[in-house]
């Protein structure tokens, strides 16, 4: 992010650091100033903070960062308190106590579209964790410090016909070689005065109106144009790309689909769909599941391991890969909770004989605990951030030492 940011735009930004020990306070305080953040408040707990923010309630608060366990408020409290309002733009979570403290907070967040959770860290805090959290938020919503995106369905449907919304394309690479063996396709919106914004900044806006099709069906077609290029100089590439609910639920769409692709001379081998589990709980999805499966396509359960029956889907479902969700890859090193979900997620895919893939790859540790497991294939920032398509080719070649030193640098698996 401190890369991608101007210092003046930094400079601009306000952040409210919420923690009782002084010692931790100042710790942060000092991290967060290092990020050339301009104005860094700090409060010893959740009571001190909410009185900061009502004295100045005209302020935006980029980024809080608060302590769980304080006296006074609790920093759950404190966050069902922030959640009323629309001061803070971001929030991350900080605990010394129990890891599974910390996923009851992240669950919280995912369950309240009020909060802008950007994630959680066990103490102590690290300068490198802060970063990755802060690059997500950029990576998910465009510049900092920036209202909130509320698009109206007439500038969706405008910034469609002038086909401002792109696919960014993340490798996925092979853990025991290195070797690039797909990407996937992450719409992206070049709004013309808002600049690049991330899917949460439009996807929701379009769920369950006519505009959804017309959105995906464009992603698809924008891909699959660029796959065709690339597969003349690496055949065996594969293209992954994401469904909606509305998409799978509607039996036409599963035609135009096909069409598109038999247009593009793609063989279906080479495109995997992703849908999540939620998205087939009902019988017409399913069929439509199987009917993309008879195909000959490729079949991805996303964010696997976040829904409420996932083995159970995943075990009557025709899905040819599983996508661990980052949630339990990044920092499973650390918290045994992660590491036994991501163990048993792992071990299910074996058994199942489907490919397994671990989104949120960010670190060498997240990677050396996937070799050791015996996951496939990795997708992350440790390998790359999505990119446009023209950078992908170029990338490929410039990456494929460092990303095959990195599969010979992993122990071998324990068994």
């Amino acid at each position: 992010m401190i890369a991608r940011v101007g210092p003046d735009a930094m400079a601009q930004l306000v952040a409210l650091v919420v923690e009782d020990s002084a010692v931790q306070r100042s710790h942060l305080v000092s991290l967060v100033r290092d990020l050339r953040i301009g104005t860094v408040l700090d409060a010893a707990d959740g009571l001190e903070a909410l009185r900061l923010l009502e004295q100045q309630p005209q302020r935006r608060i980029f980024l809080l960062i608060t302590d769980v366990d304080m006296p006074g408020m609790d920093g759950i409290e404190l966050i069902g308190r922030l959640a009323e309002g629309s001061q803070v733009d971001n929030l991350i979570v900080t605990s010394a106590r129990d890891p599974r403290l910390l996923e009851t907070v992240e669950s919280m967040g995912m369950g309240d579209e009020r909060l802008r959770l950007l994630g959680t860290m066990p103490k102590p805090v690290t300068a490198a964790a802060l970063t990755r959290l802060l690059d997500h938020a950029q990576s998910n919503s465009g510049a900092p410090g920036r209202p909130r995106f509320q698009p109206r369905p007439d500038e969706i449907s405008r910034a469609l016909t002038a086909d401002e919304f792109i696919p960014f394309f993340q490798p996925k690479v092979s853990v025991s070689t290195g070797l690039t063996q797909g990407v996937e396709a992450l719409a992206r919106w070049q709004h013309p005065r808002h600049g690049l914004l991330g899917p949460q900044a439009f996807i929701p806006h379009m769920q369950g109106t006519p505009l959804m099709a017309r959105f995906t069906l464009s992603i698809i077609e924008q891909a699959l144009r660029h796959l065709m290029v690339w597969t003349q100089a690496q055949p065996s590439l594969s293209l992954s790309l994401n469904l909606s609910a509305d998409d799978l639920a509607d039996p036409g769409f599963i035609g135009q689909l096909t069409e598109l692709v038999t247009r593009y001379g793609a063989s279906p081998a080479s495109i995997i769909w992703e849908v999540t589990e939620t998205m087939i709980m009902n019988s017409r999805s399913m069929a439509n599941l199987a009917r993309l499966g008879l195909k000959g396509f490729g079949l991805s359960m996303d964010d696997y391991g976040i829904g409420y029956s996932s083995m159970q889907t995943l075990a009557r479902s025709p899905f040819t890969e599983v996508k661990i969700d980052r949630m339990f890859v990044n920092g499973a090193c650390d918290r045994r909770n992660r590491r036994a979900i991501l163990t048993s997620s792992l071990d299910m895919g074996r058994r199942l004989e489907i490919t397994t893939v671990a989104e949120g790859v960010e670190t060498m540790e997240d990677w050396q605990l996937l070799s050791d497991l015996g996951c496939e294939v990795a997708q992350g920032y440790l390998i790359a951030r999505p990119m446009p398509a023209a950078e992908l080719l170029t990338w490929i070649p410039e990456h494929r030492a460092r990303l095959r030193a990195l599969a010979r640098s992993s122990r071998p698996r324990r068994e």
